[in-house]
């Protein structure tokens, strides 16, 4: 089993921010595969299905960004054996760009560090989206919580179809062959 934990904050005011790029591939996800996300248990939103006979789960954390760890970690009692894959938003690669990793540091990321200091297996797979640094002068913490910029919007639908891909790759074919095939392709461009 595969379960699946997109990072965001919960509430109409952050639904298409960049913090909430998790939040966005699991709709996406879900929309293909025909998962209903909405059942409220392990202070998330979940929803169960299957990809290619592998059962999966898709999770959205409604405990903010911040406190991501507490709900990650409820999920893997509630889901014991499922192998972790969380995908979320990073400022340090460049719009666009998606980077599949197992284990490391949260890098600054709030969310990560949380589920770092919640989770005791530290070696699960991250789908890192590339958010870009903020303009000159632009607060990180407003940049993240900010919309997409006209251009970024115009690119996100291919941003969000590469991703779902890479999930594929990660679910069917495992994490290593993932990175083979995603951890060396440019920005995603256009839709």
């Amino acid at each position: 089993m595969k379960l699946l934990v997109g990072l965001g904050n919960p509430g109409r005011r952050y639904a298409r921010t960049r913090h909430n790029l998790g939040f966005l591939l699991l709709d996406r996800i879900a929309e293909a595969r025909g998962i209903r996300i909405g059942d409220d248990r392990c202070e998330s939103l979940v929803g169960r299905g299957e990809w290619e006979r592998e059962p999966l789960v898709l999770a959205k954390p409604q405990t903010y960004m911040n406190n991501s760890g507490l709900a990650v970690a409820a999920l893997l009692r509630r889901f014991r054996g499922a192998d972790l894959v969380v995908a979320y938003d990073d400022l340090d690669l460049p719009f666009g760009r998606l980077r599949i990793r197992s284990g490391g540091s949260a890098g600054g990321h709030r969310g990560l560090a949380s589920i770092l200091q919640h989770v005791a297996d530290r070696d699960f797979v991250r789908l890192r989206m590339g958010i870009g640094r903020p303009p000159e002068g632009f607060d990180a913490v407003d940049y993240v919580l900010s919309r997409f910029s006209p251009e970024e919007q115009d690119s996100l639908d291919g941003v969000l179809a590469a991703a779902a891909e890479a999930v594929e790759a990660i679910v069917l074919e495992g994490p290593v062959r993932a990175m083979e095939s995603f951890n060396r392709q440019g920005p995603v461009r256009g839709s």
